[in-house]
């Protein structure tokens, strides 16, 4: 009776359009449907998809050019129009039920990652935006992913030295100049293969940094895992 109860007073809604759904977290299927998740063909280096049939273990031009510090990164979403909209209200809107949903979504994008890694981390917020915002969206991602995962969670392992500027506008080259230095690093990650965690992967501005600053605590390898990313410049607003 009391569950009947609660579903009449607070019924399950989707996370995107507010239509009545079966669970709590759960999306209808219309705004699924609109959901553009990542699978291959991809760049096996930063796992951006490839938009014409490729050969497995191909790296896209971008990484030929200019190869990231971390040795893969892999992301579930791409960062579209609906793929904003759903993390903007996770992130911003305190929609903190949609992590169930989100799991499944990391544990299959993160497949080839999880061989052999000692620890996920990930990338943290300054003290005074995680007071503001009352939570950091990458920490929750983390210790949700490390308890279906059975992975090991360093919550507090990087930490920002200094508040940046938002982000939100600049370009790869202004990114990479807000960022640096940032970061630095509290635990001891010598020979250790980690799992770097952020929601977004833009222009890999952030991400770069936070895999320096563990490159210089010891981590023999860094990999990135994220809940979407971006895959076209127009696309670079998180």
């Amino acid at each position: 009776m009391l569950a009947v109860l609660t579903d009449f007073l607070l019924p399950a809604l989707c996370g995107l359009c507010g239509s009545r759904v079966d669970q709590t977290g759960a999306l209808c299927a219309a705004c699924w449907h609109k959901l553009t998740f990542i699978a291959p063909p991809c760049c096996v280096r930063c796992g951006v998809p490839f938009t014409t049939p490729a050969a497995a273990g191909l790296e896209c031009a971008a990484c030929l050019a200019d190869p990231p510090s971390y040795s893969k990164a892999r992301a579930a979403l791409v960062y579209d129009e609906v793929g904003r909209k759903l993390i903007s209200r996770f992130k911003y809107g305190d929609k903190l039920h949609l992590l169930p949903t989100f799991v499944p979504w990391l544990q299959r994008a993160a497949t080839d990652l999880q061989s052999g890694v000692d620890v996920i981390v990930p990338v943290p917020l300054h003290w005074s935006r995680l007071w503001r915002r009352r939570y950091n969206q990458s920490a929750l991602l983390a210790r949700a992913l490390g308890q279906v995962t059975g992975l090991p969670v360093d919550l507090h392992g990087l930490r920002r030295t200094r508040r940046t500027a938002r982000q939100v506008g600049m370009t790869r080259a202004q990114r990479l100049k807000n960022v640096r230095d940032a970061f630095a690093v509290r635990t001891d990650y010598t020979g250790r293969i980690v799992l770097l965690m952020d929601d977004v992967h833009t222009t890999g501005a952030t991400l770069e940094a936070c895999t320096t600053a563990l490159q210089n605590a010891g981590a023999q390898e860094v990999r990135v895992l994220t809940l979407a990313r971006v895959v076209r410049p127009e696309q670079v607003d998180a």
